[in-house]
């Protein structure tokens, strides 16, 4: 009988890009080496005092490509839709 008496298969996986370092399986933002309030132990008020200094003090290379990637959003938008400039035009 069989069918009463099984083992467990047991599989020696290992991920395909798995270079032999650290967790394979750790789960990271692509983003927070990046961040000045992640990955530091700081505490409640430094990772708050950093956040604000995020927000007094932008990135203006980023807020200049956020701005053309939504025009260009935008009037894509616009021609899907037809978009006729004539409205525009007094009589």
């Amino acid at each position: 009988m069989g069918f009463l008496k099984r083992t467990h298969k047991q599989f020696d996986y290992q991920p395909r890009y798995y270079k032999g370092e650290g967790n394979p399986y750790k789960i990271e933002h692509k983003l927070d080496k990046f961040r000045k309030t992640a990955g530091k132990n700081k505490g409640l008020k430094g990772k708050f005092s950093d956040a604000v200094d995020d927000l007094k003090n932008p990135d203006k290379s980023v807020n200049k490509t956020l701005i053309i990637i939504i025009s260009i959003l935008v009037l894509i938008f616009l021609y899907i839709i037809d978009f006729d400039l004539s409205i525009f035009k007094r009589n």
